[in-house]
């Protein structure tokens, strides 16, 4: 989806110093590393102190090209992510813990390029609904991994998906791909059912009038994707977005579960959900 653009000075200084600390994080790891193999080479090859050790190689320090790009973008340009820089914290933290991991995101948008870069590392897919806006971004920034999704549902259908949803086979956990339930999506690239994700953001699809397609589908199957997660079961963590509108403040306390919240700050919402894969007699919501 396409954000509204604005341009808060804090808030570009913020990504500007949180990419910095993550290039000297990045340099400082790599000098310890090119330390420890110099100390070791010296020590086998050159038992004399007298002998030169060989410098390290000129690449040993350099940053990615993707880091370096998210920096250069968000110094120059006037434009910078709609989330305010606590909502942007909230996430920000759980990827200091977490990255790198895998991180899901429902929308693609002038704050794609700083997730990519916060999970430098991991794997960080965008899905999005407007084609012309992928083609866009990726002649841009052609490192983010970015696939086009479509969407049967409209915002005015929200009061009967709701109600859709409480029934037995929405509530069932299953991989969304197979589900019966009408919210879930099944037409996915294969990839996004197959990782197991520790981090979800729904901030897509379009959802401010009544003929766009809301995120009643994209709420239910990221809390799906958390309750079936498999391989040693664990946590994910989703955040929803825009949590002010009904749909995302209705839908993300039924499907995600208001006993899984974990926090709210301003229009963002962050849930914890477990696995059910080993208990699916778990009630839906605790």
């Amino acid at each position: 989806m396409r954000p509204k653009t604005h341009n808060p000075l804090s808030l570009k200084l913020l990504l500007i110093i949180t990419i910095i600390a993550l290039f000297l994080l990045f340099i400082l790891r790599s000098n310890l590393s090119s330390s420890n193999q110099t100390s070791r080479k010296f020590s086998k090859n050159n038992p004399s102190r007298n002998t030169k050790i060989e410098n390290c190689s000129s690449t040993c320090n350099k940053i990615p090209s993707s880091l370096s790009q998210t920096l250069i973008h968000y110094s120059t340009s006037t434009i910078t992510p709609q989330q305010t820089i606590k909502e942007i914290s909230v996430t920000s933290r759980i990827l200091d813990k977490k990255s790198p991991c895998n991180f899901l995101i429902f929308g693609l948008g002038h704050d794609s390029l700083m997730w990519h870069a916060l999970n430098h590392g991991g794997r960080t897919i965008f899905l999005e609904e407007d084609e012309a806006w992928i083609e866009q971004i990726k002649r841009r920034f052609p490192m983010l991994e970015t696939y086009h999704v479509t969407y049967d549902s409209k915002v005015n259908q929200a009061n009967n998906l709701m109600q859709v949803g409480k029934g037995p086979e929405c509530t069932a956990v299953s991989n969304p791909k197979y589900s019966m339930c009408q919210l879930a999506l099944k037409s996915l690239p294969s990839e996004v059912y197959d990782i197991k994700w520790d981090l979800i953001m729904v901030d897509a699809p379009t959802g401010y009038y009544e003929e766009a397609p809301g995120r009643m589908t994209a709420i239910y199957t990221a809390g799906m994707m958390a309750r079936n997660r498999r391989e040693g079961g664990g946590e994910t963590h989703v955040f929803v977005h825009d949590v002010n509108r009904e749909v995302e403040d209705k839908f993300s306390m039924e499907f995600l579960c208001e006993g899984y919240l974990k926090k709210q700050e301003g229009r963002l919402r962050h849930f914890v959900i477990p696995s059910y894969t080993d208990d699916l007699n778990k009630p839906f919501c605790p």
